[in-house]
């Protein structure tokens, strides 16, 4: 059983859903980056998302381009973050850590190696933001050939054929997106998911975890509440780094935020 499976079984018995933390590899630089990684670890956070620098994130808004940046100037390489996740996994053997990338970063270092140098490093999923659906079959093989989980996107205005494919070559999760353009914290989020969630259950697509613009542990109780069986946050997190006391400030921040991934058990009660 992969560490995702294991991680939706072990929280669906408590009642609760998963909270994925976003960083990006190399910010502020090697040392912190690791830092920033465990503090995440430490305030709760139930599965590890990163970042691969990159220089044309067309996927994410200005917190998550400004942390690629900083990172990409430090002299940051791809070997640099699959040391940084070698590392992250030797002290966090049970945390599930998937990789959000773009396709060039994969395409630049060659795909199979890629997805070998990523299975090495300890990686359990990969996704790569600006592949469609219609070209992601080779890299959902090249993903199961090294037992990674590949992890497609999916909205509420996501056609069924399209759906369909996504249940058929995706595993670990379905990452569901909260609304439309890049990423980044918003105050307000307006969820229009019974559909989506309906048609996800249907085909029996991986689990659905809701990411973009989600900040706070409101947003995160929404999502829970809109069917969400996780949910990831980073332009909230990423923009903690920068800051004189980072590492505290992140483990306050996930401690609050996976409080809120508890609101169904709370409601039990």
């Amino acid at each position: 059983m992969s560490r995702y499976a294991q991680m939706v079984e072990r929280l669906g018995g408590e009642r609760e859903a998963a909270l994925g933390a976003f960083l990006m590899l190399g910010d502020p630089d090697l040392g912190g980056s690791g830092r920033m990684l465990d503090a995440i670890v430490e305030g709760g956070a139930d599965m590890v998302e990163v970042g691969i620098p990159f220089s044309d994130p067309v996927a994410d808004g200005p917190v998550i381009q400004a942390a690629a940046s900083r990172a990409l100037k430090a002299g940051i390489r791809v070997s640099d973050c699959f040391d940084l996740l070698r590392e992250f996994r030797r002290r966090h053997p049970a945390v599930p850590v998937g990789v959000l990338t773009y396709a060039n970063i994969a395409v630049a270092r060659g795909v199979e190696r890629f997805f070998a140098d990523s299975a090495a490093a300890g990686v359990d999923s990969i996704l790569l933001a600006d592949v469609p659906a219609l070209e992601a079959e080779p890299f959902a093989e090249r993903a199961r050939a090294e037992g990674l989980d590949w992890v497609m996107i999916a909205a509420p205005n996501t056609p069924k054929p399209t759906l369909e494919r996504i249940a058929r070559l995706s595993s670990g999760y379905t990452y569901c997106v909260t609304r439309f353009g890049v990423t980044g914290a918003r105050q307000e989020l307006a969820l229009a998911h019974e559909a989506l969630m309906a048609e996800l259950e249907s085909l029996e697509a991986p689990p659905p975890v809701f990411g973009f613009g989600i900040s706070g542990s409101e947003q995160v109780a929404a999502a829970v509440a809109a069917g969400a069986k996780g949910v990831i946050v980073g332009s909230a997190l990423v923009a903690l780094t920068t800051e004189a006391d980072g590492e505290r400030r992140i483990v306050e921040k996930v401690r609050s935020l996976k409080s809120a991934t508890r609101s169904l058990a709370t409601q039990d009660r």
